[in-house]
């Protein structure tokens, strides 16, 4: 089961090198990992996405708990919650046809063209990892020259915050 845990930790060094470790000498896999300063400069917020049932996602948390320098996990998957990935996917865009059908993608997926060059489009996209996804195939594998995804952010919906 895929599950998006949001962890509070302490803004120092080698903090998140400690979370990294954790996972890695229990061979758990980090599928997208973002983090970044919260409102409070002492604190960062790390947002991972991992795989696991419900046994081994408590056993991470219990483990994440334990470290120093975590002060609160949640998983965001046990509620309601929103969650966004930024990609930038350079696409080839040879012939008016085809360079058209890419804006014409672009526009129902709610993406943007950042850059135009004689040969490609670079297109921005925001959204849920399946939307993303879709978009990769709505294009075509071949016509795809690069991609570069930031990894899922989330946030819990309403009343739900992370917090000391």
């Amino acid at each position: 089961m895929r599950r998006l845990l949001a962890v509070l930790l302490e803004n120092e060094a080698g903090a998140l090198s400690r979370v990294i470790g954790l996972f890695a000498q229990r061979n758990y896999n980090i599928e997208s990992l973002t983090v970044a300063p919260t409102e409070d400069p002492t604190l960062s917020r790390l947002t991972l996405l991992t795989e696991g049932d419900d046994e081994k996602i408590e056993q991470v948390t219990k483990h994440l708990n334990r470290l120093i320098e975590v002060v609160k996990v949640n998983d965001l998957t046990d509620g309601a919650h929103i969650e966004r990935e930024l990609m930038l996917i350079k696409i080839r865009a040879e012939g008016n046809g085809h360079r058209e059908e890419i804006y014409r993608t672009c526009r129902i997926f709610r993406g943007d063209v950042v850059d135009v060059t004689p040969d490609s489009y670079t297109v921005q996209l925001t959204g849920p990892t399946k939307k993303l996804y879709a978009f990769m195939r709505a294009i075509g594998e071949t016509s795809i020259l690069e991609v570069v995804r930031t990894g899922v952010s989330g946030i819990g919906r309403g009343d739900k915050i992370l917090e000391l």
